[in-house]
């Protein structure tokens, strides 16, 4: 397919939309592997939806934790919804043509739901080391003030990220190649097609990527190292028992984000790096978001508790 192509003042021919290269399915199977991404962008969307209205309707659930663990599932929807409806659409239509200021969009709130989760993930490793650490102090340091401020300060920076990716993409020029190997307009994809200087962009992604995503793993990992050491002064199994079980979903969405970014970007492959690319990118996009809430539904107790006592009163009221 020919991409639609517009003219500048030195006649230089510009790219005013892209071709989505889409996930490399043999014609065959694309209905088989449309119904599967179907299904699980539906799961994802469900999933996430019922965390949400839980915790809005169960006032046990009104703490600081659950706050964050709802914003959590709305990034999560959210970062889903940015990729998933223009990937079914292509495999149904069979027309991978994206225009350039829809590119730019799609770009610009993925980075934002990306990086918020990021930060979102952060917070909630704070959260966890106020409550084990200082369980008699919690009330009074993650006070609803404090709580209001972290949850838009990890948007606020999220968007400002996000922009700042974008605008620097806007400047450039798209002449020639037009095709993206991915289901998405991938940020580092997208700049090996531009026809103009990337230095810019290139430091800016190195530069303020690593901030993104390394400083906040980093005190992920400063925050359980602290609470690892108190909890081992504790004798009490039952405590160590009850704590794992209260970090156990948190460390286990952490290793899920993480895992794949750290596998995509910290250690590239120079084999199969298209596919490899691919299948991390269906991870973090597609399968982090839709388990995201399958974990801490199953391990998380006052969910399961919560979403029985929404049930019990809908039947009682019926």
């Amino acid at each position: 397919m020919s991409s639609i192509r517009g003219k500048n003042e030195k006649n230089q021919t510009l790219i005013t939309q892209f071709l989505l290269l889409g996930l490399p399915i043999p014609p065959e199977h694309q209905h088989q592997f449309y119904a599967l991404f179907l299904a699980m962008y539906l799961t994802t969307v469900l999933g996430n939806l019922i965390i949400i209205v839980v915790i809005l309707l169960d006032s046990h659930l009104h703490t600081p934790m659950y706050l964050f663990l709802s914003n959590l599932s709305f990034s999560d929807l959210c970062f889903s919804s940015v990729t998933m409806p223009k990937l079914l659409q292509n495999m149904q239509s069979q027309d991978p043509s994206i225009p350039y200021a829809g590119c730019l969009t799609q770009m610009y709130f993925l980075i934002v739901f990306g990086a918020n989760e990021s930060f979102l993930l952060v917070v909630m490793a704070y959260d966890r080391y106020v409550a084990i650490c200082f369980p008699l102090h919690y009330t009074t340091i993650m006070s609803p003030k404090l709580c209001l401020c972290l949850m838009v300060l990890c948007w606020v920076l999220a968007m400002l990220y996000s922009m700042l990716h974008t605008l620097l993409l806007a400047r450039l020029s798209f002449c020639e190649k037009n095709v993206i190997p991915q289901f998405f307009c991938d940020t580092s994809a997208m700049l090996k097609l531009a026809c103009s200087d990337i230095r810019i962009n290139e430091w800016m992604i190195f530069i303020m990527g690593g901030l993104v995503t390394v400083i906040p793993f980093l005190l992920i990992i400063v925050s359980y190292v602290k609470i690892v050491c108190s909890i081992l002064k504790v004798s009490s199994m039952r405590i160590i028992q009850k704590v794992f079980s209260t970090c156990g979903s948190h460390l286990s969405v952490v290793s899920l984000f993480y895992g794949t970014i750290i596998g995509l970007y910290i250690f590239p492959s120079a084999n199969n790096s298209t596919v490899k690319e691919t299948v991390m990118a269906i991870m973090y996009t597609v399968v982090t978001p839709m388990l995201n809430p399958f974990i801490y539904s199953l391990r998380n107790r006052d969910i399961k508790e919560a979403l029985i006592r929404i049930i019990c009163k809908k039947k009682i009221s019926l």
